[in-house]
């Protein structure tokens, strides 16, 4: 059975529950403390991906996920009020969302210790207003926005709810709505496609002061235009990320990469893979990342319901777990938690 998808989301891939029960892996080394570094929430016309969705699929994952935190995807803006501010809605439900799990009723990981909003930062100067409301609706979990700046030539890759206009990283409003985030102390979530990742550098040098996390990546990109070009794209992918990684201020997420314009085609196997076959295909890219920015400035994510397209919850995290096997416990605890609690100002577990 296919879960369909609504309209605007035919860029992700369709989730389906029989094929993914195909595969079932038990939980390694579960007692392993994890924060999932980067998942969403929504309730869209044929796809709900609520609270209960995403603690199922953690339940059924069978790892130790202690705290999350959430990535904005236009879920529950305000249907009233000043375009700018509408926004909010997604902080404010967000929230409420993270105060379920912090009662204890439902276990005792805190899901959605962290909130990342949205707040368009080509207002410039008037975004200020924007941020501090985000901040007074969540003021022990709001703790950045992401502004997506995804663009490509080739505009079949590109997600509609969300394309952005080429070059916005360098426009000189939006750079003044951007200088807004560190006096707040907000980290910065940059979703881009690999092309664009020199265009971030130029930010990261330009605002040493304010703390930047790439996610998923850099957003490698392997249909349309960049179809059959695999070699060539991870090495220019990393030079761009071995660049980047020389501006102390930014952090990399390690994840996301079963999306459709990875490319990868997992979804279209008769299975979904195992945790060893996302291991050994990931392997170049995540170990490139971790050798470039250490373990200490990178953090694992599911990028859930998004990825599970491609493979169940508890399979990504065997995956992760299977290409850190000879790391060192330490170097696994900031690639497991220990980078996103402190990135994101988690507080511990009581």
């Amino acid at each position: 059975m296919i879960q369909p998808q609504p309209s605007g989301m035919s860029n992700y891939l369709a989730v389906r529950p029989d094929w993914l029960a195909r595969v079932v892996e038990e939980a390694l080394e579960p007692e392993l403390p994890i924060i999932d570094a980067h998942h969403h929430l929504w309730d869209r016309p044929d796809w709900k991906y609520l609270f209960g969705e995403y603690n199922a699929d953690i339940a059924a994952g069978g790892h130790n996920i202690t705290a999350s935190v959430f990535m904005q995807c236009q879920a529950m803006y305000r249907r009233d009020g000043p375009a700018e501010m509408r926004v909010v809605g997604e902080t404010e439900f967000v929230n409420g969302v993270a105060a379920m799990s912090a009662s204890g009723n439902y276990g005792p990981r805190r899901l959605c210790a962290g909130i990342v909003g949205h707040a368009d930062l080509r207002l410039g100067d008037g975004v200020a207003a924007v941020l501090e409301a985000h901040v007074a609706a969540a003021p022990d979990r709001f703790r950045g926005i992401r502004h997506i700046t995804v663009w490509d030539a080739d505009r079949s890759l590109m997600n509609p709810l969300s394309a952005g206009p080429p070059g916005l990283l360098r426009d000189e409003t939006f750079c003044k709505g951007f200088a807004r985030l560190a006096p707040l102390g907000l980290v910065f979530d940059a979703w881009l496609f690999h092309p664009q990742i020199p265009e971030l550098t130029e930010l990261a040098q330009a605002f040493p002061q304010t703390t930047i996390v790439l996610d998923h990546l850099g957003g490698i990109v392997g249909i349309g235009a960049y179809k059959d070009r695999r070699d060539e794209i991870f090495a220019g992918w990393s030079r761009s990320i071995r660049s980047l990684a020389t501006c102390d201020n930014v952090c990399v997420k390690l994840g996301g990469l079963g999306m459709r314009i990875n490319g990868f085609g997992f979804e279209t196997q008769d299975a979904p893979p195992s945790s060893e076959t996302l291991a050994e295909t990931w392997r170049p890219y995540i170990e490139t990342c971790i050798e470039a920015f250490g373990p200490q400035r990178c953090m694992f994510e599911s990028n859930f319901p998004v990825d599970k397209g491609s493979y169940r919850y508890g399979t990504v995290w065997n995956a992760f777990k299977r290409l850190t096997r000879h790391a060192g416990d330490s170097e696994r605890a900031s690639l497991f938690s220990a980078t996103a609690a402190r990135v994101y100002g988690l507080a511990p577990l009581d």
